[in-house]
């Protein structure tokens, strides 16, 4: 399956934006989703999954703000970002993943992986 992920920009603290990644090739219903994001200097880490059933996993510090969500139909799946702050500044991934959803907070597991698009947020 191939990731391609849209969206990002720049934004003002306390601000919104929403993130895509659009899926081609695979079946795309049998893939459990991530969002990842790897901000400068930092390692990657995890933001928000999704499951086949729907199940949704989100990172402590987006708990709250961000939501993720798919649509098999359009084999999308986004991430809908609320109250950001300057600390969420960061290259955003989307992932797809076969692994079980316990798995899902690691980027190891994750076999296809999006080329990123990048969110700032200014204070």
């Amino acid at each position: 399956v191939q990731l391609q992920a849209s969206g990002g920009g720049l934004v003002q603290a306390g601000g919104s934006l929403r993130i895509s990644c659009a899926a081609s090739g695979g079946t795309f219903r049998n893939y459990n989703m991530g969002w990842f994001r790897q901000a400068p200097g930092k390692e990657r880490e995890f933001v928000a999954g999704v499951t086949r059933s729907l199940g949704k996993l989100y990172a402590e510090d987006v708990k709250g703000r961000f939501t993720i969500s798919r649509d098999n139909g359009k084999k999308t799946v986004d991430l809908q970002m609320n109250s950001l702050k300057p600390e969420d500044t960061a290259v955003y991934f989307c992932a797809a993943t076969s692994s079980v959803q316990t798995a899902m907070r690691t980027s190891d597991n994750y076999g296809y992986w999006g080329q990123g698009t990048l969110v700032t947020v200014s204070s």
